[in-house]
């Protein structure tokens, strides 16, 4: 049995597809999280059934890639049974799609969701009546805590036994008569669902059915006469979209009964009176981001030193030492089995394999860290509220909230993140939103900033890291401006955006979530990473003639490369130096991934890790003091610069090429993120120089 879940995004359709499937899909609090229709099988009835995770759509007008994939799927796909997600809180606004579902010919569920915050906010809903003038089974549930899900499963198993014919609102409204003209015309030509196809037509969408372009003319006829009888002169669409709308009100408002004496205004909207504020809402957004950095990187949590007590590590940084024991200990336990072993057998499984691995991995505490309060505030609802806040802002520079929806998204992968664009309409807006992508910091690369802002910057890592992510936002703003002035001139697209409930995030969802990030950063490390750090290696310990030499030595065939590449870089200062060619391996490197840029300044920086490791310093210790030698705090950041704004790895080119769908677009796509990263990088470096700081 094949089960369709359909709602409007953040109705709670994805959680229930996770309640039900046991997947971790991931769960967001914006629209166009899901633009593919995501599949999975529950197993609590007597047959199995696939459930179908549809995009979260408003209508099921083809405007958006959303809302044409849940058509299509609707129509040519014909699922057994169809469970409607309905927002209970929000239940006039969710009846405008339950309508056009009820068109097609086929077993309908309404799953009532959120029940649970319709009883905090003091309101009833009667569900006899609902069910009564829905004509189809009404199961109220809460999918966020689990609450007769297995009732709704068993209904829509019920259900999916029964045939069903549709039904549409518009056989009472003031066009019936032209209406049933045209349902008439689709039953005589055999189409399936006539009455949804019937409102298409009226509505002039004829890609549904191959038959509905032969009946167009014969169509447009009735359409004519409907028009001169309505005040709307040219757009039958409006007339029923009105006629929706006036249906919902009238039969549906008495449904909903609000309890006297309750405070009209929800826990959700008097939060945002403050977390939106027009003077305050920015500047607590920007505070609980910088929060959450430096509870994770600062070596002096809350500035207690300032107060007169002794400094103490963050949380973050008391796990990022912990675990970091732990890689040592494991590097000190190989170096010494392997001691009495082949130089070269040394040197590939120690200085190559796990140092590039170890280097990495010692990290996976901070990145557990941010991806936890970001989680956060994502499943809470409060990062919809910091998109909107962005585009209140940034929309006078010419950037729409659209596009600024994925590019949050890009603070955790640019993979996705460029596949989310498909949700926006306009084709210039999607390209400009690709071509900024890689400026929000996505979280391979915060290993980069980690080293580096421990290493050259111990005191203030915390305000290093904020202000690393604060110059991608910075840039993108920047880049916006001018790309929209000189490429893509237009005006900007009405941003609207559903603003959700806020919510406790739960616990098994939440550490599900985390699994599935921390499971995908751990295989990439152990699988990518450590085969391009054998080849690195490798590259590092030969010469062209593959002759081998001192690990690190400007002789290798790495090196040869860095020097041959060192004057493109010069200008930036991180490629000055006897060293100054690691740093560009480094960089070329991160081109297959981004976490291979720490894991090829391990090998690089720090090739003696044997040694070192039976040693009393600890190898990543080294590996710290090696890298606070070899970079001027200037050069840090120029490097740190560069590394943001570059071209990403080579899954976001493919992926941002298959998006753009044009050669010419992709390559001047990838010049543009060089050179914006080239001449950031460079008024850093160069400014910086002029004024004497952190030379």
């Amino acid at each position: 049995m094949r089960l369709a879940l359909v709602g409007n995004p953040n109705c709670g359709k994805t959680t229930l597809f996770n309640a039900l499937t046991g997947s971790s899909a991931h769960v967001g609090n914006w629209p166009g999280v899901t633009v593919t229709c995501r599949e999975g099988e529950y197993r609590g009835l007597p047959v199995p059934v696939k459930v179908v995770d549809l995009p979260g759509v408003y209508s099921l007008s083809p405007y958006t890639p959303e809302e044409i994939a849940t058509c299509d799927f609707l129509t040519k796909s014909e699922p057994d049974v169809i469970v409607n997600i309905v927002d209970a809180t929000n239940l006039e606004r969710n009846l405008y799609l339950t309508t056009q579902l009820l068109e097609l010919d086929r077993p309908i569920v309404i799953a009532l969701n959120m029940m649970d915050l319709i009883q905090k906010n003091g309101t009833e809903i009667d569900i006899s009546l609902l069910q009564e003038r829905l004509g189809v089974p009404v199961v109220p549930i809460s999918a966020l805590k689990d609450q007769d899900i297995h009732l709704l499963m068993k209904k829509a198993y019920e259900v999916a036994q029964i045939t069903r014919s549709g039904f549409s609102i518009l056989s009472d409204s003031n066009i019936s008569v032209a209406f049933e003209k045209v349902v008439a015309i689709c039953k005589q030509q055999s189409i399936t669902d006539p009455l949804f196809h019937a409102t298409k037509l009226l509505e002039n969408d004829q890609t549904k059915h191959p038959t509905l372009t032969s009946i167009s003319n014969e169509v447009s006829q009735i359409k004519q006469q409907v028009l001169k009888q309505s005040d709307v002169l040219d757009d039958c669409e409006a007339i029923i979209a009105d006629a929706r709308y006036q249906y919902i009100t009238q039969n549906f408002h008495a449904v909903v009964h609000r309890l006297k004496n309750v405070d009209q205004f929800t826990y959700s909207d008097k939060i945002d009176r403050v977390l939106l504020n027009r003077f305050f809402g920015l500047p607590i957004f920007l505070l609980l981001i910088f929060s959450v950095f430096h509870i994770t990187f600062s070596q002096n949590f809350l500035f207690l030193e300032q107060f007169g007590f002794e400094a103490i590590p963050s949380l973050g940084a008391l796990l990022h030492t912990g675990f970091e024991g732990l890689m040592e200990g494991m590097l000190e336990y190989v170096a010494g089995w392997l001691a009495g072993t082949a130089e070269w057998v040394q040197g590939l499984i120690v200085d190559g394999v796990l140092t590039g691995i170890t280097v990495v991995l010692s990290f996976l505490p901070l990145i557990l860290m941010i991806f936890f309060f970001l989680s956060i505030m994502e499943n809470s609802g409060y990062m919809a509220r910091a998109a909107f806040l962005m585009d209140h802002h940034l929309r006078r520079f010419g950037l729409s909230g659209k596009a600024f929806v994925p590019l949050l998204m890009g603070f955790g992968c640019s993979v996705p993140a460029i596949m989310a664009t498909r949700g926006l309409e306009s084709e210039k807006e999607r390209r400009l939103t690709i071509m900024l992508m890689p400026f929000f910091s996505c979280g391979a690369k915060m290993p980069i900033w980690a080293i580096l802002a421990v290493s050259i910057f111990p005191n203030t890592a915390d305000f290093v890291m904020f202000m690393i992510y604060l110059l991608g936002i910075s840039v993108a703003v920047i880049a916006a401006i001018i790309l929209k002035k000189f490429v893509f001139r237009g005006e900007v697209s009405t941003f609207v955006m559903e603003l959700p409930a806020y919510r406790l995030p739960q616990w098994k969802k939440l550490i599900s979530h985390l699994w599935e990030k921390i499971k995908g950063f751990v295989i990439q490390v152990t699988t990518i990473v450590a085969g391009a750090t054998v080849v690195i290696w490798f590259l590092s310990n030969f010469s062209l003639s593959l002759q081998m030499v001192d690990a690190g030595s400007a002789d290798s065939i790495l090196g040869v490369l860095g020097n041959i590449m060192r004057p493109v870089f010069l200008p930036l200062g991180f490629a000055s130096g006897d060293d100054g060619w690691k740093a560009i391996v480094a960089i070329i490197a991160g081109l297959a991934a981004k976490e291979l840029v720490v894991s090829t300044m391990g090998v690089l920086y720090n090739p003696d890790v044997a040694g070192d490791a039976l040693e009393d310093d600890s190898a990543n210790l080294a590996l710290v003091t090696t890298i606070a030698a070899a970079f001027s705090p200037l050069a840090a950041v120029s490097f740190m610069a560069f590394n943001l704004l570059t071209i990403p790895c080579m899954a976001a080119i493919a992926t941002a090429h298959a998006e753009m769908r044009s050669w010419r677009w992709t390559q001047l796509t990838l010049a543009f993120w060089f050179a914006t990263a080239w001449l950031v990088a460079f008024l850093i470096y160069q400014v910086g120089s002029l004024l004497g700081i952190g030379v």
